[in-house]
C-alpha cells in the first residue's frame, strides 16, 4: 500500500482538465476547451476516468499533449482516477512514466485493439481480391498502431513489451499499487 498523500503532489488536487466517460469526439472537444481555458503557466494537470472508447481519439488527445510539451516546454501531468481502461490507457501512454499518477484503488486495463466488421463479397473476382487485400491492410496497420501504443505505455517501466503483448488478449487489469511497483506510473495518491 502506498504511503503517499496528496500533500506530496498538491497540483494533482486541482486538475486543470477533468475527463470522464467514454473516449469519443465529445470528450476530445471538452479536452481541447479545457486545455485552452487552463492557466498557461506551470504544469498542466489532466485527470481521466474512463471505461474506454475510440483509440484514435485517445491518440489525438495524446498528440495534443506531446505537441504542448515539445513546442512550449510545458510539463503535463496525468492523473488516472477509478478506471483507466482501454483508450484511457492509450491516452496515458502519451505521458512519460514519471509524469503519470493514479488515485488509490484505480485500475488500468490494457488489451488488444478490437474490430467488428462484416465483409460482403460480391462482384467481379479481381475486385474481390482488392476488397480482401484492403481489409487485410487495415488489420495490419491497426496491429502496427497497437504495437506502437504498447511500446509507448511500457517505455521507462519494468514491464517488458513482450509481457504486455502476451497478457493483452485476455484484458490485463493492473491495480494502482502494481502499476507503481512495475514503474508504469510514478506514484499512487
Amino acid at each position: 500500500m502506498s504511503d503517499t498523500s496528496i500533500n506530496d503532489y498538491p497540483l494533482l488536487a486541482r486538475p486543470h482538465v477533468h475527463l470522464a466517460g467514454p473516449v469519443d469526439h465529445a470528450m476530445y472537444d471538452s479536452f481541447r476547451s479545457q486545455v485552452l481555458a487552463a492557466p498557461t503557466d506551470g504544469p498542466l494537470v489532466v485527470s481521466i476516468s474512463t471505461l474506454g472508447g475510440d483509440p484514435e481519439v485517445a491518440r489525438a488527445m495524446g498528440d495534443d499533449i506531446r505537441l504542448l510539451r515539445d513546442y512550449t516546454g510545458r510539463e503535463a501531468l496525468f492523473l488516472g482516477k477509478v478506471a483507466v481502461y482501454s483508450a484511457g490507457s492509450t491516452f496515458m501512454s502519451a505521458f512519460p512514466v514519471n509524469k503519470r499518477f493514479l488515485t488509490k484503488g484505480t485500475r488500468l486495463m490494457l488489451h488488444e485493439r478490437q474490430m467488428k466488421s462484416t465483409l460482403e463479397l460480391s462482384g467481379p473476382l479481381k475486385m474481390l481480391v482488392a476488397t480482401l487485400k484492403a481489409k487485410l491492410h487495415e488489420i495490419e496497420v491497426s496491429v502496427e498502431i497497437e504495437e506502437e501504443g504498447f511500446r509507448d505505455i511500457v517505455t521507462g517501466s519494468q514491464v517488458p513489451f513482450e509481457e504486455l503483448v502476451e497478457k493483452a488478449p485476455a484484458n490485463w487489469y493492473i491495480g494502482a499499487d502494481e502499476a507503481k511497483a512495475r514503474g508504469l506510473v510514478l506514484d499512487v495518491i
